[in-house]
């Protein structure tokens, strides 16, 4: 699968306090969460990211508490893929859980710049930024969690094996 979009860019240690403001965390559903996505470093990205489109972040995107919050938050906004140097560890297993594509990889990181249009090619881990022409290897998900996250997420996948019936 291949998607495409332009990209948000933000720096090191965004956490999930900041992906989604702890004050909003008793929102009812997840379309009115992410309507405050980012709010607290990026005021208009609730309002202005479009389906489709790409986060590229620093070391350690995710950090913070252990909430399924930020990556839905995000992944509501329409967000497909967030690329990052690096991410906390309960950020990317709550990503994939949800069914949030992301990837590592921090030559990526360093070079795309916001407002980039990007490509990404899960299925071999090609990324692209089509702005500038420069390409860069992720390393791939397996393909079990290709299905995890083709699926929806964990539960909708174990779901649409028949495991728990």
């Amino acid at each position: 699968m291949i998607v495409s979009g332009k990209v948000f860019k933000y720096g090191s240690n965004v956490d999930t306090d900041v992906i989604i403001p702890a004050r909003y965390l008793n929102v009812p559903d997840a379309a009115a969460l992410a309507s405050h996505c980012m709010e607290d470093i990026d005021a208009d990205f609730a309002k202005t990211v479009q389906a489709g489109d790409i986060i590229v972040a620093d070391w350690n995107f995710g950090c913070g508490s252990s909430r399924e919050h930020a990556p839905l938050a995000i992944k509501t906004c329409g967000v497909s893929v967030v690329i990052a140097s690096s991410f906390a560890r309960i950020f990317y297993r709550n990503a994939i859980n949800i069914g949030m594509p992301i990837l590592e990889c921090p030559e990526a990181a360093a070079a795309i710049a916001a407002g980039d249009k990007v490509s990404v090619d899960f299925d071999t881990g090609l990324i692209t930024d089509e702005t500038s022409g420069q390409t860069f290897q992720a390393r791939p998900f397996p393909p079990f969690i290709q299905q995890i996250i083709a699926s929806g997420g964990l539960l909708a996948s174990l779901k649409a094996r028949g495991v728990g019936k």
